[in-house]
């Protein structure tokens, strides 16, 4: 695998901001992913594979030829494009730390941020390796791009390699997975894989074989506005009843802050509006799918409660499906994780099986009938200012897509 390539790659994509809004309904919902849908497709086609495509919708698909005696199952690999709203994607500016030395990071463009030790316990392991950051005043956008250049330089050494023995490839990069949109556009028949691994993990060695089950609640408070002059008796304030509604959700259980491992929660994260009428953004997650109907239940009862003490607020609890666990549909085709298992023992490392506290584009897959497990590509800290990558776990990861496309050719 060519190190230094691979962090050429991916430099050049986390300088495009593909950063995901939620602000509109179009697909892609920014410009900058179409940006880089048009950069993939040129370097897909340039190692060898002349099928490379960006659709109407900006997703880009391409097929590596199979180079294997028999009949081998089609298997995908796939990535998302866009990266997280919740930290500025603008003017990324990569900094490359060579051979790190161990303790903290300060961020040259903003002494403040520091990524430490203390906080981000991988760092331990990473003595030695080239680390990648942002400049501290954006995300560095490993998530998902460290997963992208993974699978570009699997393609390249594929094609580079005619002796690797290995059944059709196919490759997928996707966009907006950040807001829930990822694989609204993704034609499975056209895909034609029996299984599909998303590379959007962190580190290096896990599988995530199970995810958070997921719902929206949009929770709309009423109000009636009219001057504050002439307010006596006249005026029914949703920001006062909003404070109400989000002071009356637990806080110490179902709430992100306070929860750890399979529990669950509820996670207010938007609030907009005024005096007439207050939107209220609400996360309802669990890996216990059927827990997602209470969660919206204490959401209804804490409406009522609210109503009661506001004589003429109403409060609207819609609540709308996003993704569900995996862990149920990767059983109906357990290749997908028995042979990402094989290829990483392989390569001398034992896997660790774990659980997601969030979703992947391979949530819907596997739910839409494509088992999709999640894989590590090198990635800490998404969302954050403080996210940072290391290059060998990318090149690892880059390794592991190899051999799993290998194993997937054994008899």
């Amino acid at each position: 695998m060519d190190k230094s390539r691979l962090l050429e790659r991916f430099l050049r994509y986390v300088r495009i901001d593909t950063t995901a809004r939620e602000d509109t309904e179009s697909y892609p919902s920014s410009a900058g992913q179409l940006e880089l849908g048009r950069l993939l497709v040129a370097e897909l086609q340039n190692i060898g594979l002349a099928d490379a495509a960006q659709d109407q919708y900006g997703i880009v698909t391409a097929t590596i030829p199979p180079i294997a005696e028999e009949t081998v199952p089609v298997i995908a690999f796939c990535a998302h494009m866009d990266t997280s709203p919740e930290t500025s994607g603008t003017n990324v500016q990569p900094q490359v730390i060579e051979k790190y030395t161990g303790g903290d990071i300060r961020m040259p463009g903003d002494p403040a941020k520091v990524i430490r030790v203390t906080e981000c316990p991988a760092l331990e392991d990473a003595a030695g390796c080239t680390l990648i950051t942002s400049d501290g005043t954006t995300l560095l956008g490993a998530d998902d791009k460290a997963g992208i250049a993974a699978i570009v330089e699997a393609a390249a050494f594929l094609m580079e390699h005619p002796d690797r023995k290995h059944g059709p490839v196919r490759i997928c990069f996707t966009c907006d997975e950040e807001i829930g949109r990822g694989v609204d556009h993704i034609d499975l028949k056209q895909l034609g894989a029996a299984a599909c691994y998303t590379l959007d993990g962190s580190g290096a060695g896990t599988i995530d074989v199970e995810t958070f089950s997921a719902d929206l609640a949009t929770v709309s408070i009423i109000g009636k506005n009219i001057h504050p002059s002439i307010a006596k008796d006249k005026m029914i304030n949703a920001v006062r009843a909003a404070g109400d509604f989000l002071a009356r959700l637990p806080r110490d259980r179902l709430a992100p802050e306070v929860t750890e491992g399979r529990e669950g929660f509820l996670h207010p994260y938007e609030v907009s509006g005024g005096v007439a009428n207050v939107r209220i953004k609400i996360l309802l997650r669990d890996f216990d799918t059927k827990a997602l109907t209470d969660h919206a239940g204490v959401l209804r009862a804490t409406a009522e409660e609210t109503e009661r003490v506001f004589p003429g607020v109403k409060i609207d609890v819609d609540v709308k499906r996003q993704y569900r666990n995996m862990a149920d549909g990767l059983t109906k085709e357990p290749r997908a994780v028995d042979c990402a298992m094989r290829a990483l023992d392989k390569l001398g490392v034992t896997a660790e099986l774990a659980i997601v506290r969030g979703g992947t584009d391979g949530s819907r897959l596997t739910e839409m009938g494509l088992p999709t497990p999640n894989l590590s590509t090198g990635q800490h800290t998404p969302h954050s200012p403080l996210e940072w990558a290391c290059l060998e776990e990318m090149v690892h990861a880059a390794e592991w897509i190899v051999a799993i496309a290998e194993t997937w050719a054994e008899k």
